[in-house]
């Protein structure tokens, strides 16, 4: 990825764990892949909006700050695979409604923007290495516990390292 100013940023929204959320998805994408995401990166996304014109990027944040979502609690509790882009993930076999509106509510209100939104169907979920050869579904128990108070705008960011993401802008979940 070129470091151009000028070039389109890569976004996308996304769940954004606490420290100690990070330390606990870390741990587990150390013990249950090959080579772990690094743990600065660790995160869930809810929509990958792509490479993004300032324009864009100014529209995205203005419809997003009218969204009100609540504060609420999530449990990744179990580890799978998908073999085509062999990447291994954590994810949440109860989605909480909270979680599946926020998803909805965000997706509807970037159409405003001109944003596609992605025709899978959503599966919550942290990823936790790309390049894995481990196709195994394991339980994890007891899980990971995930308070979720904020939602981010994120970006990706291409180095010498390889790929990090910054977090641009953050929403907080209604008090």
């Amino acid at each position: 990825m070129s470091n151009d100013a000028r070039a389109p940023a890569r976004l996308f929204f996304a769940l954004w764990p606490d420290p100690t959320t990070r330390r606990r998805l870390a741990q587990v994408a150390r013990e249950h892949s090959e080579q772990p995401v690094a743990s600065e990166n660790l995160h869930m996304t809810l929509h990958f909006l792509g490479a993004c014109t300032p324009e864009q990027i100014r529209c995205f944040s203005q419809v997003v700050s009218e969204i009100e979502f609540e504060s609420f609690e999530m449990k990744l509790d179990y580890v799978d695979f998908w073999a085509r882009p062999r990447v291994r993930w954590l994810g949440v076999s109860r989605p909480p409604a909270a979680l599946l509106d926020l998803h909805r509510s965000l997706g509807a209100s970037l159409v405003k923007c001109g944003y596609q939104a992605d025709d899978r169907d959503f599966v919550a979920h942290v990823t936790l290495s790309r390049k894995d050869r481990n196709p195994g579904r394991e339980i994890l128990r007891p899980g990971v516990l995930w308070s979720v108070s904020e939602l981010v705008l994120a970006q990706s960011v291409g180095s010498a390292a390889g790929v990090r993401y910054r977090v641009r802008e953050r929403w907080s979940a209604a008090a």
